[in-house]
């Protein structure tokens, strides 16, 4: 069993690098991979813990992707196997970092206005050495007892659409593939249900669309992903040869229903992903 998508502490997850390793070998599982929200800066970490305790580790990340999708629907890219200094990868997540600081800023000021106050520092000692995010607010405000949990805090004021929201600065499409590609990676869709189309038509056609801009392949097993998605998912990567991954999208204690490797508790990705992931970046590499 493998987990090909899971957060740090280096963005919003809290577990170090290291950490996640050893859960890995403690759950038995063949191979992982790290992505971080729109930073590499946990990836040297990750590598050399996998290489220390005998775990398959995948250089990757989770990269924002600024498009209109209906519903309050998202889309992220993830980049597997990518190479953290390859092209303008760790600039460009440089300066996505300097801009969540600038947004953080303004949720502070939004919650202030709210009388629910924080302050930068508080703030900055939670993110410790990760970017910052809205998961650390939601600590803050949990030990403040502004809220219960965390999922109230954003339920009441983080969430998308809640008084103290506020969007980040993020890519296109198209500037998000490239600097993937252009950093030795295999770019995959993340959560493709999560783009929030009312049918499977829209995502197959938003699908596609994508690959002709470079996209190699998407999600079809994640945690809260319908098996009737999967299958439908896995019939057009068969149909028109994409790529296939998953991951549970662990968080560690930040989304506590959500396991490592298993996800809700049924998630199962099998080897397979990885060895085929794997043989197609490495075919790609010497193309």
């Amino acid at each position: 069993m493998i987990d090909l998508h899971m957060h740090s502490n280096f963005s919003d997850g809290s577990s170090s690098p290291t950490e996640l390793v050893l859960e890995a070998k403690k759950l038995g599982l063949k191979a992982i991979a790290l992505t971080d929200h729109d930073t590499v800066d946990g990836v040297s970490e990750f590598m050399a813990a996998g290489k220390k305790y005998g775990v398959i580790t995948v250089p990757g990340v989770e990269i924002s992707i600024d498009t209109k999708m209906p519903n309050h629907g998202h889309m992220h890219l993830l980049g597997l196997f990518i190479d953290p200094a390859g092209g303008e990868l760790k600039s460009t997540l440089d300066y996505l970092r300097e801009q969540r600081n600038l947004r953080a800023e303004k949720i502070i000021r939004k919650l202030t206005e709210l009388n629910v106050p924080i302050t930068l520092d508080e703030l900055l000692e939670e993110a410790g050495e990760g970017s910052i995010g809205r998961p650390h607010v939601a600590k803050i405000l949990v030990r403040k007892g502004a809220v219960g949990s965390i999922q109230e805090a954003f339920d009441v004021y983080l969430a998308k659409g809640k008084p103290a929201y506020m969007d980040k600065v993020k890519l296109g499409e198209e500037d998000g593939l490239k600097l993937i590609r252009e950093a030795g990676g295999l770019a995959i869709l993340a959560h493709p249900h999560l783009m929030n189309y009312d049918d499977f038509a829209g995502v197959r056609e938003r699908i596609l669309q994508l690959r002709e801009k470079g996209l190699d392949g998407f999600e079809v097993y994640y945690s809260t992903l319908s098996q009737e998605f999967s299958r439908q998912l896995r019939e057009l990567a068969d149909e028109y040869g994409f790529a296939v991954s998953g991951g549970s999208d662990y968080h560690g204690v930040n989304k506590e229903n959500i396991r490592m490797g298993v996800g809700l508790g049924d998630l199962q990705v099998p080897d397979t992903v990885y060895s085929d992931l794997k043989a197609r970046w490495e075919k790609a590499a010497v193309a």
